[in-house]
C-alpha cells in the first residue's frame, strides 16, 4: 500500500467477529484514515507521492542515450562474428549512415520516451488542485529538461505545455530554445536550494541553473548567436554556491554507493532489484569475464573505446583507469583464457566487423569507469547514474571564459579538475587550447553522453574517425521518426533524410 495514501482504509468488528467464531449484525463501517481526491497534495508527503511516478521515467535516460552514444568517437561496437551484428545497425550509428526507416525503432524509442513523460508531466500540471509553487517548478523543470533533450537531438520539434488539443504544430529550434529559456528562469525562484536526502535524484534549483548552462553552452548550435557569458553566470550559480565538491577520489562518484557523492548535481537513482537499467557491465565485458566479478550471467562483450579514445589518457592520468586492458583473471586470480588464447583485451580493434574468434571477442578497451558490483546476480547494478556534475559544469565554465579571451579563468578551472585526476603526479597547464579542452571534456566525461553534443559545438562531429569517413552536416540531427511523421501531418522532416 502507497505509505501516502490510506483511502477508505477500514476495520470492521463484523471481520474481528468471524474470526473470532462471533456472529455480527453491525455493518457499519468506521473510518480510521481517508483522503479525497481534492484534498490529496496538500502535505509534503502527499506532494512526494504524486510525483515521485514522474521521475520514475527520468531512470530510463540511461538506457536510451547508452545505444545511441555509439555515434561518437568514444564508443564503437564492432561486429565480432555473428555477435552484435544486429543488421547492420552499430555500422550504421558509428558511421553516421543511419536509416530514416531501418533504424525508426531506435528514433522513435527515443522520442516517446520524451514526450511520454512529458505528457504525465502535462497530466500532473492540469490537476487544478496541485498548487504548491515548488512542486509546480520542480515539474516545469523536469518537462523543460525533456524539451531540452528532444531540440538537441531532432531539431525542429513539439512544444508540449498542455494536456490534449489537435495535432501539436512543430516550433524551431529557436522557438523551443526560447521556451524552454523561459520555462527555467521561471521555475529558478520557486526551487529548492536543498540538495541531497529526500531532493536527491530531483530537479532543485542547482540542477535548473545546469539545464540552462547546457543550453547556453549550446546556443550558437541552436540558434546561430553564442551565448558564452550567460553560460558563466549559470555556472558560477552553482559552482559559488558551494553545496558541490569534488571529492579526493575520481571514482568514488561512480562507485556502487555513489548517491552520498558531493559531486553529483543531478543523478537518476537506480538498483540491481527495485529499479533496473543501469547496466553497462553486461554491455562491455567479455563472456568470461562473468567469473572476474562473480557475475549471474555472463557479459555480453558488445561495447568498447577505439584506441585513439583509449591513448588520449596519459598513464599518470587515474582517469585511465575507467578502461580495461591487458590480462584478464578469475576472481581466484587465475588467468583467463579464451578458446585456447590468453583473454587480453587490446585497446586496438583492428575492424570494424571481425570473423569469429578469439581476436575478434577482446578486441577493444572495456569500460569499468562505473564500479562494477561483484556478486550481483543480477544484469542490472546498483549504482546510480551521473546525469550532472560539479566536474562538468567547471569545464563548461572554463570553456565558455576561453571563448571570451579570458585564458587564464579558463586554467583556473580546467587545472582544478586536472589536479584530481592527476593527484601525485598533477602539474598544473599553463597554456590552452580549443581543442585541449574537448580532450580534457572527453577524458573527463566518458560515457557520460555529452560527447556528441560537445564534438558538435567543436565541429568535430563530422569529420572522419577511425572506420568512418567524413559525414554531411545533416547528420548533426537525428531524422524525425517515420512513425511520428505517420501520425502528425504538422511534423516535417529534417533535411538530409
Amino acid at each position: 500500500m502507497n505509505k501516502y495514501i490510506k483511502k477508505g482504509l477500514i476495520l470492521t468488528g463484523c471481520t474481528i467477529g468471524l474470526f473470532m467464531g462471533h456472529a455480527c449484525t453491525d455493518l457499519e463501517e468506521e473510518v480510521y484514515d481517508q483522503t479525497t481526491p481534492d484534498s490529496f497534495g496538500q502535505t509534503p508527503g502527499q506532494l512526494n507521492a504524486l510525483i515521485g511516478p514522474l521521475y520514475s521515467g527520468l531512470g530510463d535516460y540511461y538506457g536510451n542515450m547508452a545505444e545511441i552514444n555509439t555515434v561518437t568517437d568514444e564508443q564503437i561496437v564492432p561486429t565480432r562474428g555473428g555477435d552484435w551484428e544486429d543488421g547492420g545497425r552499430w555500422r550504421r550509428f558509428h558511421q553516421h549512415t543511419w536509416d530514416v526507416t531501418l533504424d525508426d525503432g531506435t528514433f522513435n524509442g527515443i522520442w516517446n520516451w520524451i514526450y511520454n513523460n512529458i505528457t504525465r508531466i502535462n497530466f500532473q500540471l492540469a490537476d487544478e488542485n496541485l498548487t504548491n509553487e515548488q512542486t509546480i517548478a520542480e515539474l516545469r523543470t523536469l518537462r523543460a529538461f525533456y524539451h531540452y533533450i528532444a531540440t538537441d537531438m531532432f531539431g525542429n520539434v513539439i512544444i508540449a505545455d498542455r494536456v490534449g488539443g489537435d495535432s501539436p504544430a512543430q516550433k524551431t529550434r529557436t522557438e523551443v530554445y526560447t521556451w524552454v529559456e523561459q520555462e527555467l528562469v521561471a521555475a529558478i525562484p520557486n526551487l529548492s536550494e536543498e540538495t541531497g536526502g529526500v531532493n536527491y535524484g530531483r530537479m532543485n534549483k542547482y540542477v535548473a541553473h545546469m539545464i540552462l548552462g547546457k543550453l547556453y553552452l549550446n546556443a550558437q548550435v541552436y540558434t546561430g548567436t553564442p551565448q558564452w557569458a550567460k553560460v558563466i553566470e549559470q555556472m558560477d550559480a552553482i559552482i559559488n554556491s558551494n553545496k558541490y565538491s569534488l571529492p579526493a577520489d575520481f571514482f568514488s562518484t561512480f562507485a556502487v554507493q555513489n548517491q552520498n557523492s558531493p559531486e553529483i548535481i543531478l543523478a537518476t537513482p537506480m538498483d540491481a532489484t527495485k529499479r533496473g537499467g543501469f547496466n553497462p557491465h553486461m554491455r562491455t565485458l567479455h563472456y568470461l569475464n562473468q567469473t572476474t566479478y562473480n557475475l549471474g550471467a555472463a557479459p555480453w562483450n558488445g561495447f568498447a573505446t577505439m584506441a585513439e579514445f583509449y591513448n588520449s589518457y596519459e598513464d599518470t592520468d587515474q582517469r585511465k583507469d575507467g578502461w580495461i586492458v591487458g590480462q584478464q583473471f578469475n576472481a581466484k586470480g587465475e588467468p583467463l583464457v579464451d578458446d585456447g588464447q590468453p583473454l587480453i583485451f587490446s585497446p586496438e580493434i583492428p575492424a570494424l566487423v571481425m570473423p569469429a574468434g578469439p581476436a575478434a571477442r577482446r578486441a577493444g578497451a572495456r569500460f569499468k569507469k562505473y564500479e562494477i558490483q561483484v556478486n550481483n546476480k543480477n544484469n542490472d547494478q546498483s549504482n546510480d547514474f551521473v546525469i550532472f556534475r560539479l566536474a562538468d559544469a567547471l569545464l563548461m565554465r572554463a570553456e565558455a571564459q576561453f571563448r571570451l579571451g579570458n585564458t587564464a579563468a579558463a586554467l583556473t578551472d580546467i587545472n582544478r579538475v586536472r589536479e584530481r585526476a592527476y593527484g601525485a603526479n598533477y602539474v598544473a597547464l599553463t597554456t590552452i587550447t580549443l581543442d585541449e579542452i574537448l580532450a580534457e571534456r572527453g577524458r573527463e566525461l566518458a560515457w557520460e553522453f555529452h560527447r556528441r553534443q560537445d564534438l558538435i559545438r567543436f565541429d568535430k562531429f563530422t569529420q572522419a574517425w577511425q572506420f568512418k569517413p567524413a559525414s554531411a552536416e545533416t547528420r548533426e540531427l537525428y531524422p524525425i521518426p517515420r512513425t511520428q511523421l505517420d501520425l502528425n501531418p504538422n511534423l516535417s522532416q529534417n533535411p538530409g533524410y
